[in-house]
This record gives C-alpha cells, structure tokens and sequence, in this order.
C-alpha cells in the first residue's frame, strides 16, 4: 500500500489497511513484492497527479502479476486519466472505497481497467468506515472531518472530497479511547477543513466543544491538530488552546498570500494585516508556539509588487517553516482560467527565494531552543542516516538523540544540544 498527499489521504489510506488486516490480510512494505498494491493518490497540484501517475506505473511494473487498485482524491476527479495505466486493475473513487475487500479478496486480474466512481458532492453524512488510522504505536491519526464548503479559486479538493460531514461527538470521543486504549501517545485530528467541524451536526457542534470534550474525557494522550484556517481562530478557541496543557502549541496556518489583491482572487476571506494580527497574537498567548504556514506562488495575476508583499509579510512574522507550493493550473477550478498567467519560470524562480526564506525561518527557530529542555516523543524508527532515535517535541521539532529501544513511545525529557544541517540534536539527563 502506498499512499500520496495529505495526512487526511493518510489517515484513510491506514484505517483501510487496518480494516485489510482484521479481514486477515497481511500489510507489507511497498518495497516488497505483493499480491494486490493499492494506492492512494493525490490531486492537489499538477505535481502530485504526475508523482501519483508515477507510482502507479512504477508499483505495477514491480507486482507485474499482482492486482492493481488506485483510489484516492485523483482517482474520485480523474478516473480516465488512470484507466489507461498499464496494470491497473480498477479505479475507485472516495465514495466508493467500501468496496475494496471484496474486491482485493477476488484478487481479479482484469485485462481492462474498470471505473467504480459516484459524486462525492452528494454525500452529506461522514462515512466513518474503517478503523481508527494511524502510522505506528506513537502516533495515530483521527479523521474528524472530511470536505469543504469554502471553493477557493484555485482548489480542487471540494470536487474530490465533497462538502462539509463531521464525525459525530459521540463517535469521536469512542475512537478516542480506543486509540488509548492500544498505547497510543500522540493524535492528530485532521480533516478537509478541520476548522468547520460541527457545524453541519445536529445540534451543531464546533472545533472548541470537541476540543473540550476530548479534554474532559481525559484520553492518555497529547493532541495535535492539522490545518485550520485563519477565520476559524475566534477569541474563545485561541484561549482555549493557550491555556489546554494536552494539545500542542503546534498550528498550521494557510496564508496562500500576502497581497489582499490576491488574496480576494484567490477567494481567501481574510487580508494580510488580519493575519498578521491573528498569528501575532497566537505567539503572545501561546509561549513557544511553532506555527507554520502554506504559501502559494506564482498565482494567476501575482505580479512583483504582489510577490514582494508575500516576502515582506512572512518576514516579519514569527513564522516556524513554510510550506511552498507552485501555482498548478486545476481543470475545473476558476482559477485555471483567469488571465495573467504567471510564467513557469518565474513561479519556480518565486517558489526557490519562498523555500530559501522558509528555511532561514525554521532555523532561527530551532536555534531559539538551543539550551533548552523539551519534551520528545520517542518514535518506533530510528533515524536512518545516523542510526539516533528520533522524536517531536510538542511543538513540532524533529530531534535526534542517543538512547535505547526501551524510550521507543516514550516522551522523555532532552536539551537541545546542536542544530546542524537542518536537524536538531539533543541529549537526556
């Protein structure tokens, strides 16, 4: 099983692996040879369908007997782009992902590959079929919320993942305890639009009450979440999280841009000087608050002037990394159409100096804790290249460090002794 893009494609992508696995299939690397190879692919970007192509392709010239599935968000947009792959055995839309035990236990080789595809738009309940996903015994995913309303100009992901569904509270608090119930130490809430859970319940629900019930409920476990937009930070929610001593002073942020010009074509509901206040504020209230941020360059319109407001804003701001995406051009969407299309070269030009100032951002970063205690949990795999065990401080730092197996899903205490290369070390008591 392999799987492409965001934690929520991941979180899908192990709640089936773990439905396969209580139906008694046995899990394997990509790396070795397999029966039936399933993939989740991607869609966000003309770069990830390309890298989703790819493994298609690569997987199936390395299980050339083997039964081939691709589902995810490219294969709900896109299916006739990924029949034709040679090898490829069915495609199978989000909507239709159910079906995939029966179809993996007929282990059918077919010589064309057949489409099993619904519109997801029509949905308006959240399927919470399958197992609870996670990665290992350290960390689980818990999917939440699925969809978005929003229809930002240049985004797909409404027409691959539908509108807004949430999971239910009850049924949240229930995964919950399950996943403390196995040993888990860390979980991530994830969703399409975390931000906007609840609101489509019955009686409706929010972010902040499903973050107060979590608490209340007392799970032994720290709590992460993903992605949540600018607007959805009101008042009560960033207090909540400032004084919370479960969930991790780690936010990811969707900025996109720093000229209200593009922002308003991007369709973004929010101006630059609103979210510099709202990331400002967060780092007053919230002390050693790693927040990072999606950028986008290269829109369709981003002249200099613009892209010079986006360097100036992410400049100033205590930012902790970025992450930088080059505009794609998504069939469908608004923005594929409007004029001033930015040249590829200068995107990728806009794209390197945004990297560039990413990095010195999450180095300085870094180098704030030099000397400093933090609070690492220890993760199942060691750090390939120098054999260290590996962990995430609460704020999201990546650090490498001696010990034995035995701190493996533990969160021990460690001073950050050196940042070098981009890594962080650090050392026990």
């Amino acid at each position: 099983m392999v799987t492409l893009g965001c934690k929520t494609n991941q979180s899908d992508a192990a709640s089936l692996a773990a439905e396969l696995a209580v139906r008694g299939h046995q899990i394997v690397p990509s790396s070795q040879a397999a029966d039936v190879t399933i993939i989740h692919t991607c869609t966000v970007t003309q770069k990830t369908d390309y890298q989703s192509r790819q493994m298609i392709r690569r997987m199936a010239g390395r299980n050339p007997g083997g039964q081939v599935i691709v589902t995810g968000c490219y294969a709900q947009v896109s299916p006739e782009s990924l029949e034709s792959i040679a090898g490829v055995d069915y495609v199978i839309g989000l909507a239709e992902r159910r079906k995939i035990p029966e179809i993996l236990g007929s282990g059918e080789k077919l010589k064309k590959a057949r489409i099993l595809s619904s519109p997801v738009e029509k949905q308006r309940a959240f399927d919470e079929w399958g197992l609870p996903g996670y990665t290992n015994r350290t960390r689980a995913f818990l999917k939440v919320q699925d969809g978005c309303n929003s229809f930002c100009s240049y985004c797909i992901v409404p027409y691959a993942r539908g509108r807004n569904r949430s999971l239910p509270l009850e049924r949240v608090l229930s995964r919950a305890h399950d996943l403390s119930a196995q040993g888990f130490q860390e979980v991530v809430l994830t969703g399409i639009h975390l931000g906007t859970y609840g609101e489509d319940l019955l009686p409706s629900q929010s972010l902040l009450t499903l973050l107060q019930a979590l608490e209340k409920e007392r799970p032994g476990f720290r709590l992460r979440l993903s992605s949540v937009e600018p607007r959805e930070f009101n008042p009560p929610l960033m207090d909540y999280l400032a004084a919370s001593s479960r969930i991790c002073p780690h936010l990811h942020i969707p900025l996109q841009n720093g000229d209200d010009r593009i922002l308003k074509r991007m369709n973004r509901n929010y101006s630059a000087a609103f979210f510099a206040d709202l990331v400002n504020r967060l780092a007053r209230t919230i002390p050693r608050i790693s927040i990072g941020v999606d950028v986008i360059g290269g829109f369709p319109g981003e002249d200099e002037s613009a892209f010079q407001n986006t360097l100036d804003l992410i400049e100033k701001l205590p930012l902790a990394y970025l992450h930088v995406f080059p505009f794609s051009r998504r069939k469908g969407t608004p923005a594929a159409a409007f004029p001033a299309q930015v040249p590829s070269q200068v995107i990728r030009a806009r794209c390197r100096a945004l990297r560039e100032l990413g990095e010195k951002k999450r180095e300085a970063y870094y180098r704030s804790f030099l000397g400093q205690k933090v609070k690492v949990l220890v993760e199942s795999k060691r750090d390939r290249e120098s054999g260290l065990l590996k962990g995430f401080s609460p704020n999201y730092i990546p650090v490498l460090l001696e010990g034995e197996d035995q701190s493996i899903n533990q969160e021990v205490e460690v001073e950050v002794t050196e940042v070098r290369d981009g890594k962080v070390f650090g050392k026990t008591n």
